[in-house]
């Protein structure tokens, strides 16, 4: 593999791979609400309302998930705590300089009503428009305000959950993005940092992959090049700690290592991996303060694409490089076929996730192009189909449940057992194979959301 192509790949791991304090879905509204209050007070205005206009997506994976510190759930403290203390330029991680009373602070504003959060009109999976204006009187109802603001800003962002796509106060634009043409673009965003705008971003399609190329890539680049990816380990590892020494959520993780439970879940790898996943899902989904080395947009995608190659190579021995190398091909599987989904959809990510740790799974037992292909075909011949009903402490139970199934997927490829083509949407071909998976998450399953969106908001 030539340089070029080594660094291009190397772009789109960074891209994708970030760190992230929180659910990223009320993450993102924290760092479109932070954006907006930043620029109102550059003008001297006080922040006294916001209203956040979300896409169905961000509403369903907003409404059940704790946020950081808090021992709060929703949309509306995330919004609140980026007026108290969040700073946009920390990203993903808007909300790292919390305290307690910023939280006090943004519960007040909680309890006096300040805070609106309403469904936007649009067809966007991912979509984000929040409105930070000079003390108005707010309705209950679906229109903004009762009164005309005296100054306001509005921070749109759209298609990834840092792509800040438009600033506007009081109507002039503060970033200059004439060169996307609508928000309905696939994935064109540009992003604010300090007044200027970043060239439009590539899709993850843009880079064209394959599963071929992704192994090549993961063997032959240079450690130096891809050692940052231990990060991952650094972050991910703390979280699951976290799990398993504290009561989180539904305490997935640490009930699957209580000596209590020996009889029923017993020492195994897959026992300690699905346990250290699901404890750091259910530390994060519970609102612990620590950050998640995140995949395509998701602290829990990220979790599970880490913590089961974590596991295993810490149960081999492995060194740091190998280890560094199998992480590289189970973030990129999984970043290859999100690809074909988009960064929010019905089937639940930890299907993708598991995926791609079953692949990493895979090279660290020493297999090679043909086994990695079977990994992926066992994985999307088992669990297609797991559904996406919002962020929430329950993710832990469907992270558990991908690695289990990652691991079975591993070791069935390292034997040479594959599901064949004739079963389901397997495909003799790799890439038709993620294709396909691709049209049932995007397409087939919008009736699907459609859905449990109205379920969960009709409860």
């Amino acid at each position: 593999m030539d340089l070029q192509r080594e660094l291009e790949i190397i772009e789109l791991i960074k891209k994708e791979v970030k760190p992230a304090l929180g659910c990223t879905e009320p993450i993102a509204v924290s760092l479109a609400v932070a954006r907006s209050c930043e620029a109102l007070r550059e003008i001297g205005a006080e922040v006294g309302n916001v209203v956040v206009e979300v896409s169905a997506n961000i509403l369903k994976n907003g409404m059940g998930v704790g946020i950081p510190g808090t021992g709060m759930v929703g949309l509306h403290i995330a919004a609140a705590l980026a007026v108290t203390c969040g700073r946009s330029s920390y990203g993903l991680e808007v909300l790292k300089d919390l305290t307690d009373e910023a939280i006090s602070a943004a519960k007040a504003m909680v309890d006096a009503g300040a805070i609106k959060v309403v469904l936007a009109d649009t067809q966007l999976k991912l979509y984000i428009k929040a409105t930070a204006m000079t003390p108005v009187i707010l309705d209950c109802g679906d229109t903004v305000a009762l009164a005309e603001p005296a100054h306001y800003v509005s921070t749109e962002i759209a298609n990834n959950h840092d792509s800040i796509i438009s600033v506007v106060r009081d109507d002039v634009s503060l970033l200059d993005h004439s060169h996307i043409n609508s928000l309905n673009c696939a994935g064109s965003a540009c992003t604010a940092v300090g007044g200027e705008v970043a060239p439009v971003e590539k899709t993850t399609l843009d880079y064209k992959l394959s599963v071929k190329e992704i192994l090549q890539f993961a063997q032959e680049a240079s450690f130096e090049n891809i050692e940052f990816i231990l990060d991952s380990v650094k972050l991910n590892k703390a979280l699951a700690d976290a799990g398993l020494s504290n009561d989180y959520g539904l305490k997935v993780g640490k009930t699957i290592l209580a000596s209590e439970h020996a009889s029923v879940f017993g020492s195994s790898i897959m026992t300690y991996a699905m346990a250290a996943t699901a404890a750091a899902s259910d530390a994060r989904m519970a609102g612990c303060t620590l950050p998640a080395m995140s995949n395509s947009g998701s602290g829990n995608q990220g979790i599970t694409v880490t913590m089961p190659v974590i596991a295993v190579a810490e149960k081999m021995g492995v060194s740091q490089e190998k280890l560094a190398r199998a992480l590289v091909l189970s973030h990129l599987i999984a970043i290859h076929i999100k690809g074909y989904l988009g960064k929010l959809s019905a089937l639940c990510g930890c299907v993708i996730a598991s995926t791609g740790s079953s692949c990493g799974i895979v090279y660290l037992h020493g297999g090679g192009y043909e086994q990695v292909c079977s990994a992926i075909k066992n994985m999307v011949g088992n669990i297609t189909g797991m559904v996406c009903d919002g962020a929430k402490v329950g993710c832990a139970l469907k992270v558990a449940s991908g690695v289990s199934s990652s691991i079975q997927a591993a070791v069935l490829a390292m034997d040479n057992i594959c599901i064949s083509s004739n079963d389901g949407i397997i495909e003799d071909c790799i890439e038709k194979t993620i294709c396909n998976l691709g049209r049932i998450g995007a397409e087939g399953m919008q009736t699907t959301d459609k859905m449990i969106l109205d379920i969960m908001v009709c409860k």
